[in-house]
């Protein structure tokens, strides 16, 4: 299964970045394989409508799964009207998130877990 799990950096040892709009990478990875792609988040600076545009991007990878730490009500929105699930409480290691994915760990969520503008502060530095 290809998922998409936000990321504070371009391999599958970096830390999960707890933003979903705003992280500084989106780790496309296939669970088995453990195959990944990383891309630089290109909505990390926007201005306005992080969330919506993270959202398509994501979706325009072909995944139908993101983990993440926190995602609030704009980008849950899109996601869930592209048909893509949203997995909150991922933490740790990009690695150490896949295995709690496979392992039944992380939380389904049914609307977000955020307010909106969460991701503007400097979370990570």
């Amino acid at each position: 299964m290809k998922i998409c799990i936000t990321s504070t950096g371009d391999n599958l040892d970096s830390a999960v970045d707890p933003r979903f709009g705003r992280c500084a990478y989106f780790m496309f990875v296939d669970t088995e394989t453990l195959e990944f792609k990383a891309l630089a988040n290109p909505n990390i600076d926007a201005t306005g409508g992080a969330g919506i545009q993270s959202s398509q991007f994501v979706s325009s990878q072909g995944v139908s799964l993101v983990a993440t730490g926190n995602v609030g009500p704009n980008a849950f929105q899109t996601l869930s009207a592209l048909k893509i699930k949203v997995f909150t409480g991922a933490n740790g290691t990009i690695r150490s998130t896949i295995a709690d994915f496979k392992a039944g760990k992380l939380n389904e969520m049914t609307g977000p877990s955020v307010s909106s503008h969460f991701g503007q502060g400097d979370l990570i530095k």
